[in-house]
């Protein structure tokens, strides 16, 4: 790889990035992806390519305080790479990219700036859109926070995972190399799209642990805030629709939790930031409803899915108990209104007929939230946590799955059990 004419002091090899949510580290993932903030340990005492300095040699006894604090603060500085700093969580289905934009740059750093950087930061904050499937979701931006010493504004960037190739060569265009040669990733295409970005753009992947990024994400957004409003919600008396109302949390004591990554599921029994397992999964996730939705209904996008999903009526496909029993199932505490088999009117040719795609679409989605709920409520159960957090792509935007999980949390454990769930992941911007 070139090395863009850069001396050995400003290159940090992709082995010497701490992990993400350090608190001196060089990565924080928020959740949607690591940000790549890059800064060095902030220790005076190291030097980035010509090993460790004495303390004779970082602080003279003469020198006044204050000249001491100042070089130090020069030396920290110099640790940290240039901007830009970026992260990205490439899914399956679905890319998310996270950009710091410094709000602290001062006229010095500013004139000294060059204008590429310049050019991809005036690009990513001056639109809104990017190409055919780029969204920036200025809702989710948060303001003023502080990481390796910098303050600025972190934004949230998404893109569909088959347009990865775009990205990478819009990387290219924009010369992205001559300003580093790394770009921290976390997901499954980092390792499926490693030699695109190397071969295309001249960058190397320094690939994370999608799940240590999880979880050091999620307790990185619970821990700032969502601009001075709180990260988690809950949902009260959800088994009462009439009286259910949003609730605000943090995760002030969070373990231990059972965390529930509900695109292509994993279930994680986390005991602290360090200390988690896979409790199980199962393939029945996000990207099975928007499949099934394509194939049911011809739907084009996972918004329009969850569109037709909202004006659909899942009882003209799916059978109920009352179906069966007339009522409910009294001896076992099964309402009449539980789902008893899905999708079990298709079986019959006039039930076919009579169906929606609209209604289709809402059975594909009540089904995947069901089997989802079902499998986390049995982790829970046996691993003797109660408190339950939800994330991924397929709560995005889709409220109908947050209050059905709700529901069947309080509902089959007698309110033994709460789901949680992040403003981040839903796209629920407050009023």
């Amino acid at each position: 790889m070139a090395d863009n004419g850069r001396s050995p002091e400003q290159k940090r090899p992709c082995h010497h990035v701490p992990q993400p949510g350090d608190v001196n580290g060089s990565t924080v993932d928020t959740g949607c992806g690591t940000v790549d903030s890059g800064c060095g340990t902030g220790d005076s005492g190291s030097s980035g390519a010509g090993g460790s300095r004495s303390s004779s040699e970082c602080f003279d006894e003469e020198e006044p305080k204050l000249s001491r604090v100042r070089r130090r603060t020069d030396s920290c500085r110099k640790n940290r790479p240039p901007f830009p700093w970026f992260g990205m969580d490439i899914g399956g289905t679905l890319v998310k990219l996270v950009y710091f934009e410094p709000v602290d740059v001062t006229a010095e750093e500013e004139q000294e700036e060059v204008d590429n950087l310049k050019s991809i930061r005036k690009y990513l904050t001056s639109n809104v859109a990017y190409g055919d499937s780029g969204i920036r979701d200025v809702h989710l931006e948060l303001r003023k926070l502080t990481i390796c010493g910098r303050t600025g504004n972190l934004h949230f960037i998404r893109f569909p995972t088959q347009d990865m190739l775009g990205f990478i060569q819009m990387g290219q265009d924009k010369n992205f190399s001559s300003l580093h040669t790394s770009l921290c990733a976390t997901g499954g295409g980092a390792f499926k799209f490693e030699q695109d970005f190397a071969t295309m753009a001249g960058l190397e992947l320094c690939k994370l642990d999608e799940l240590d990024c999880l979880i050091r994400g999620l307790l990185y957004v619970d821990s700032v805030g969502f601009n001075a409003l709180p990260e988690c919600f809950y949902f009260q008396n959800p088994s009462d629709p009439d009286h259910s109302t949003k609730h605000s949390c943090s995760l002030d004591n969070p373990f231990p939790m059972l965390l529930v990554n509900s695109s292509g599921v994993s279930i994680l029994a986390v005991y602290s930031k360090d200390h988690y397992k896979r409790v199980t999964g199962t393939s029945l996730g996000g990207g099975t409803f928007l499949g099934l939705c394509s194939l049911l209904t011809g739907c084009q996008s996972f918004e329009e899915a969850l569109e037709m999903a909202a004006k659909g009526d899942s009882t003209n496909a799916d059978k109920l108990v009352r179906d069966i029993y007339g009522g409910d199932y009294e001896r076992f505490g099964l309402q009449g209104a539980a789902v008893a088999s899905s999708f079990g009117h298709m079986m019959c040719k006039e039930k076919r007929e009579s169906v929606s795609k609209e209604d289709l679409a809402r059975a594909t989605l009540v089904t995947i939230t069901n089997n989802i709920g079902s499998i986390a409520r049995m982790c829970a159960v046996n691993e003797k946590i109660e408190r339950v957090v939800f994330v991924g792509n397929f709560l995005r935007i889709n409220t109908v799955s947050t209050k059905l999980l709700s529901y069947a949390m309080d509902f089959w454990s007698n309110g033994q059990l709460r789901a949680l769930f992040l403003e981040h992941e839903v796209q629920n911007p407050y009023p």
